[in-house]
C-alpha cells in the first residue's frame, strides 16, 4: 500500500469516529416535508409536434375504435347524457370531447387530507408524493422466504411506511392479507391505515359497496372536518386506485368503485395497466396514444359523475419478453413512455400518477437495485406527481419485500435531496470558505465546513462506505442483511400515533357490524 493510500485510510478513519458513534448517528432522523415541492425542471423527451401527434391518434381511437364500459348500464347512461355515442357496451367519443369535459372540472392540485394535518399531502402541480408498492400476494424476507402475506405483515408495513420520513403517504393494499375472508379484509386493512398511521392513505375498491364501507369510515375518521364549511363538499381523504381493463375496456368492478368515490369528493386515479406487447402495441407511440385514450375515458366518467371529484391522470407500462410473455422492468422504452405521459397530463392539466421502484427480481439483490433505480429515476425526472409502487415492490408486483423496502425508502430520501435542486443562498455558494481556504489547502476545517457538514450530504442509514477491516470486524454484512437489520429496529421502534379513543371505538363499532351482516367469502 502507497503512502498515500495509507495517509486516504488514515483520515478516513479518523473521520468516521467508531463503531458505537456510527450507529448512534444511524439514529438521527431527519423531520422530512409531508411532500416533495420540486425545485428542478422536468425532463421531456418529446417536442410541440410529438405530443399533438400522440394527443390526435389518443382523439382517433376514442372517436372511431372507441372504449368499452362492461356490465353497468349506469355508466353507459351517465356517458351518453355526456354527449358519448353508445352502441352496445362501445362507447364512442366525439373528438374532443373528453377533453373539454376534464379541462372544464377537474382539478389541477388537490389537498388529500390525512388524520394529522401536518401529514396532509399537495397532489399536482411541482410536488411530489411517494406511495408504498400495492396488492403483493405475498411477502419476502430474507429469515422466512417467500410466503402468503397476511394482517400482520400489513400493518407490518403501514408502520415501516409510517416510520419513513421518504414515504409521504400510507399507501393502500400494500400486500393482500389472505388470512382474512376477501369480504371483509379491506375493513382491517382501511382501519390499520387509520390506526397505524396518522398519514395519508388510499381506500378500497375491490367492489362498490368495499369504496362505500371506506366512504364510511372516513366519516367516522374525519368527524366534523369531513365536511368543508366553506364549499359544503366532503374534504378529500382518500386517493384510490382504478385500473381500466387494458386494452380500451373497463369493467362494472372499477366502475362502480370510481362512481363511489367520485360521489363523495374522493380522488380517484385512472389508470391503464398495460404490459406492451400484449395489452397495447409493441411501441412507445403507440402504448402512449392507447393509454391517454383509455384514461381520457376514465377521467370522463369521473367528472360527469360529480363535476369537480379530484382525478389522477395514471399509468403503468411496462414491456415484457417477447419470448417468454414475462413482464419486464427498468427498461428503457417504459421509461419513455413515462416522460411522455407526465407531458401529456401537464398539458391536460390534472395531477399525474405512474413510476415506483419496480423491478422483476426474486430476492433483494443487484437486479432488484438497479431495476428500481431504472424505474424510479425516471418518475423523478418526469415529474410524477404520485408515485405509487416507490418502496417493497419485487418479482413483478407478485411479493412485497421487507429489505426491499427499506432499500427503497433510501433511494427516495436520496430523489427528495436531488428535487430539492442547487442551493443558491449566500450558504449555497459557499465564496467565505473559498476565500477563506484559497489554493492548496483542504476545506475540512474551514467554518463553513464545520457549520454545514452534518447536513451538506445526503447519509444513507443502510449502506457501508467503511473499510474493508471495519466491514469485515462488524459482520461483513451484505446490503441486503443491513435493510433486514434496519427494518426490525424500525418495528422494534416503532410507536402508535395517538387516535382518539372514542373514534378508534366507533371504527371498531363499524367494522363488527359489517362483518357480522356478511358471510365469510374468498371472492
Amino acid at each position: 500500500m502507497s503512502q498515500e493510500d495509507r495517509s486516504a485510510r488514515g483520515r478516513r478513519g479518523r473521520g468516521r469516529g467508531g463503531r458505537d458513534e456510527r450507529l448512534a448517528a444511524s439514529k438521527v432522523v431527519v423531520k422530512s416535508a409531508p411532500y416533495i415541492k420540486r425545485k428542478i425542471p422536468f425532463f421531456e423527451v418529446l417536442d410541440e409536434e410529438g405530443l399533438q401527434i400522440i394527443e390526435n391518434n389518443a382523439d382517433t381511437i376514442l372517436e372511431e375504435v372507441g372504449i368499452e364500459f362492461r356490465d353497468m348500464p349506469e355508466a353507459l347512461e351517465i356517458l351518453k347524457q355526456g354527449g358519448a355515442e353508445i352502441d352496445g357496451v362501445r362507447v364512442r367519443f366525439p373528438r374532443g370531447l373528453c377533453r373539454s369535459i376534464i379541462q372544464a372540472s377537474a382539478p389541477a392540485e388537490y389537498t388529500q387530507h390525512a388524520r394529522n394535518a401536518e401529514r396532509s399531502v399537495q397532489i399536482g402541480g411541482k410536488n411530489t408524493v411517494f406511495v408504498p408498492a400495492y396488492g403483493s400476494p405475498f411477502v419476502y424476507d430474507i429469515d422466512k422466504g417467500r410466503r402468503y402475506a397476511t394482517l400482520e405483515d400489513f400493518q407490518n408495513f403501514v408502520k415501516l411506511a409510517y416510520a419513513s420520513p421518504s414515504m409521504h403517504h400510507s399507501g393502500g393494499t400494500i400486500c393482500e392479507p389472505v388470512d382474512v375472508p376477501v369480504n371483509k379484509r379491506h375493513l382491517d386493512m382501511v382501519y390499520s391505515h387509520m390506526k397505524y398511521s396518522d398519514k395519508a392513505f388510499m381506500g378500497s375498491v375491490t367492489a362498490p359497496e368495499r369504496a362505500l364501507d371506506t366512504v364510511e369510515m372516513i366519516k367516522i375518521l374525519a368527524g366534523d372536518n369531513y365536511i368543508d364549511a366553506s364549499t359544503g363538499r366532503p374534504r378529500t381523504y382518500a386517493t384510490s386506485l382504478i385500473n381500466a381493463n387494458s386494452p380500451m375496456t373497463f369493467d362494472d368492478t372499477m366502475l362502480g368503485a370510481a362512481k363511489v368515490y367520485a360521489e363523495n369528493n374522493q380522488a380517484t386515479i385512472i389508470t391503464p395497466f398495460i404490459l406492451a406487447g400484449a395489452m397495447s402495441p409493441v411501441t412507445v407511440a403507440g402504448t402512449a396514444a392507447q393509454s391517454l385514450a383509455e384514461a381520457l375515458a376514465g377521467m370522463t366518467f369521473v367528472q360527469l359523475v360529480n363535476p369537480g371529484a379530484p382525478v389522477i391522470f395514471g399509468s403503468f407500462a411496462s414491456s415484457m419478453s417477447m419470448q417468454s410473455g414475462a413482464p419486464t422492468f427498468g427498461t428503457p422504452e417504459p421509461a419513455l413512455v413515462l416522460y411522455t405521459m407526465a407531458a401529456l397530463a401537464r398539458r391536460l392539466g390534472v395531477p399525474f400518477r405512474s413510476g415506483g421502484s419496480l423491478c422483476g427480481s426474486k430476492l433483494p439483490d443487484a437486479q432488484a437495485a438497479y431495476e428500481a433505480a431504472a424505474t424510479l429515476t425516471p418518475a423523478v425526472m418526469a415529474g410524477v406527481n404520485f408515485v405509487l409502487h416507490t418502496a417493497g415492490w419485487l418479482e413483478g408486483g407478485l411479493a412485497m419485500g421487507y429489505e426491499k423496502f427499506i432499500m427503497d425508502t433510501d433511494q427516495a430520501a436520496m430523489m427528495e435531496t436531488l428535487l430539492a435542486g442547487v442551493d443558491l443562498s449566500e450558504n449555497g455558494q459557499a465564496m467565505d470558505a473559498i476565500r477563506e481556504v484559497g489554493p492548496g489547502v483542504h476545506f475540512l476545517g474551514c467554518d463553513h465546513t464545520q457549520k454545514n457538514f452534518k447536513t451538506a450530504f445526503y447519509r444513507s442509514p443502510i449502506t457501508d462506505n467503511n473499510s474493508y477491516e471495519q466491514w469485515q470486524s462488524e459482520g461483513s454484512l451484505d446490503h441486503a442483511q443491513r435493510c433486514n437489520a434496519r427494518y426490525k429496529k424500525l418495528l422494534a421502534e416503532y410507536e402508535a400515533p395517538p387516535l382518539d379513543p372514542a373514534i378508534d371505538e366507533a371504527l371498531l363499532a363499524y367494522i363488527q357490524q359489517r362483518k357480522t351482516s356478511m358471510p365469510d367469502s374468498m371472492v
